[in-house]
């Protein structure tokens, strides 16, 4: 098992539209795609509080590589995505790690 770990940094004020998007659209299309989450946080003291992070788990980079290429052309997500966005960007930017656990971690 490898985990994603991916943060998004909103445009000032956008958490509430990018929660929203996530909360309504983003979960179901994960669902359909296969596409599990471990987890999301917002951030209540660090750099900025505009912050999503959150994890997905993945059985390998190749079951990564197939399901995140489908979910990112799905003509579904590609419309919502557009939607959501229609008074301005929602997202400033994204960095996201790939990491796999240790031989003493609680998660495996």
């Amino acid at each position: 098992m490898i985990y994603e770990i991916r943060v998004y940094r909103c445009v000032p004020g956008r958490l509430p539209a990018l929660l929203n998007r996530f909360a309504n659209i983003t979960l179901k299309l994960w669902e359909k795609h296969g596409i599990k989450q471990a987890g999301f946080w917002t951030t209540l003291v660090g750099e900025s509080n505009q912050d999503l992070t959150y994890l997905l788990a993945w059985e390998s980079l190749a079951d990564r590589d197939k399901k995140w290429a489908a979910f990112q052309a799905d003509p579904e997500w590609i419309a919502k995505r557009a939607e959501t966005e229609k008074d301005g960007a929602i997202v400033q930017n994204v960095s996201n790690q790939l990491l796999v656990p240790t031989a003493f971690s609680s998660v495996k």
